[in-house]
């Protein structure tokens, strides 16, 4: 259609709908009244002819074409904001900025003491929302400003991110410092495998992908792990492992938390594999915002191994 017909005050109200999902929090954001939104929401319908968002139980939920407009609009409309904004700075000192994060149990963990402390010396009015990033609308929420900044190993972000390295982690046997492998001389494969383990299924994020690994190299030797337990994330895990003779196969950042509060120790893996990346993503929307440049470089000062890796957008 010929945008110069089109009301672009309408993709505004679009925008905001795509993030609140009700017409009533879009209404309280933007100061219009709830009618104004519908009414608003209404010519835009006409305007592009298609229902835009269908009204259910759980809110408005966007049709494929709404969808296919979310990203283009956000970036013109943020573009459009920094282009007006231009003089614009961020002042971590003074900033009260709420930024929303989004990380596993594991990056919670390790990541937010560090952050919480950095942020009371440097930034003391900059708040945090943290989100689970196993969430499956995560690329939508980042895409459309919801959330912020994801940590970790995360393969689903694609095309329309950047992302960042901050350092690479080997995988560690974890167990209690009681455990009869704690004190063996060598832990051989087929000690490793007969053993009772705890499986980490870790959903929406690379992890999986270790596990499989540690599968299919025992596989090709004949043995198989003997699962005991199988648990959705780690949170748990360190209460676990020191209660009990089972073993567990984590990150090696995740050991260095647990293994002091429930009386663990690590032995390497008797096997190779890779370790895993865990990088910082945003999204390409957010990549000038003066705000979200500052939280980037705190990330990566506070959790990069020193490298210095650049940003690079994901293909």
């Amino acid at each position: 259609m010929d945008l110069a017909r089109l009301d672009l005050n309408l993709l505004l109200v679009f925008h905001h709908l795509l993030r609140e999902k009700r017409v009533s929090a879009v209404a309280t954001v933007l100061g219009m009244s709830q009618p104004a939104v519908s009414s608003a929401l209404g010519r835009l319908r006409t305007s592009l002819d298609d229902p835009l968002f269908l009204r259910t139980q759980g809110g408005m939920v966007p049709t494929p074409y709404a969808l296919q407009l979310a990203d283009p609009v956000a970036i013109a409309l943020d573009g459009l904001q920094q282009a007006l904004q231009v003089r614009a700075s961020f002042d971590p000192a003074t900033s009260e900025r709420r930024f929303t994060l989004a990380m596993t149990d594991v990056g919670e963990m390790y990541f937010l003491p560090v952050l919480m402390d950095a942020l009371a010396q440097n930034a003391p009015g900059v708040t945090l929302n943290v989100v689970a990033v196993t969430s499956a609308s995560l690329g939508e929420d980042m895409a459309t400003g919801r959330t912020d900044l994801a940590l970790g190993l995360l393969p689903q972000l694609q095309a329309g991110f950047f992302q960042q390295a901050l350092f690479r982690q080997p995988y560690v046997c974890l167990m209690r410092k009681s455990h009869p492998l704690a004190h063996a001389p060598n832990v051989t494969l087929a000690d490793f495998a007969a053993a009772d383990h705890v499986r980490v299924i870790a959903a929406g994020t690379g992890h999986g992908r270790i596990d499989e690994a540690i599968s299919e190299a025992l596989e090709r030797q004949g043995l198989q792990r003997r699962i005991r337990l199988t648990v959705p994330h780690y949170v748990a895990l360190g209460d676990v492992l020191g209660h009990s003779d089972l073993i567990a196969t984590v990150p090696e950042r995740f050991a260095q938390r647990v293994t002091h509060p429930y009386a663990l120790t690590t032995r390497a893996l008797p096997l190779a594999v890779d370790g895993s990346v865990i990088h910082q993503f945003w999204h390409a929307r957010l990549h000038k915002d003066p705000g979200h440049q500052w939280l980037r470089e705190l990330v990566a000062q506070c959790f990069g191994d020193g490298s210095k890796a650049s940003a690079e957008q994901i293909a």
